[in-house]
This record gives structure tokens, C-alpha cells and sequence, in this order.
């Protein structure tokens, strides 16, 4: 059966609960842990989810904020429907694709 995840990025609002709410907080934070990246970076890092995060930058992170990989990034898995999942076909009928039989008759 196929099954859809997702997952939610919560950095913005750990950050709330530990009082940081500019990127110019976290980044002194990512420096001391060896994190060198732009203002830019850190900032779609705080603003977006991201698809693609290196082991240290999530390991930073979670010593930061005094959290777990669990509690940064909340998943969710579901079942897709029976019906069609995606990127399935729909089913074949077989009774339609069956040739006919056809009654020669002579003339």
C-alpha cells in the first residue's frame, strides 16, 4: 500500500520559546558550533522548510534549542487511498479488453 509523508519544519517557533525571533540571534548560536552560513542561508532556513539539512547543521540546531530531531521536524505518514495511489494507473478491466466472438455466416 502506498503512503504519503509529510512533515512540518518547526525552527521558528522553538526559536520563539527560547526568545530568539531574528536570524541575527541564531547565527552566533551557528557560529559557535562550527555553522558558518550567509544571512541569507539562515534566513530561508528560519523563514522555509527545507527539503535537503546536513547532519551537523540538524545536530546544531537541536543543541541550540535544547530539543530533539523529533521535536524540529514533526512527521506524519497516511495511507493514500486503495482507489488510486499516486503514481499508480488505474486498474485494467479485463472483461472490456476480451476479444468478441464473431458468427461467420455464409452468403
Amino acid at each position: 500500500m502506498a503512503r504519503r509523508v509529510t512533515y512540518r519544519w518547526q525552527l521558528r517557533e522553538l526559536m520563539a520559546t527560547h526568545g530568539m525571533f531574528t536570524v541575527t540571534e541564531l547565527m552566533p548560536h551557528l557560529a559557535e558550533r562550527g555553522i558558518t552560513l550567509s544571512a541569507s542561508q539562515v534566513h530561508r532556513l528560519v523563514s522555509g522548510t527545507p527539503e535537503r539539512l546536513s547532519l551537523p547543521l540538524l545536530a546544531a540546531l537541536c543543541d541550540i534549542l535544547d530539543c530533539t530531531p523529533a521535536e524540529l521536524i514533526i512527521t506524519s505518514a497516511e495511507n493514500l487511498s486503495a482507489k488510486r495511489a499516486v503514481g499508480e494507473s488505474a486498474p485494467i478491466d479485463l472483461a472490456a479488453r476480451r476479444p468478441k466472438r464473431v458468427k461467420l455466416t455464409e452468403t
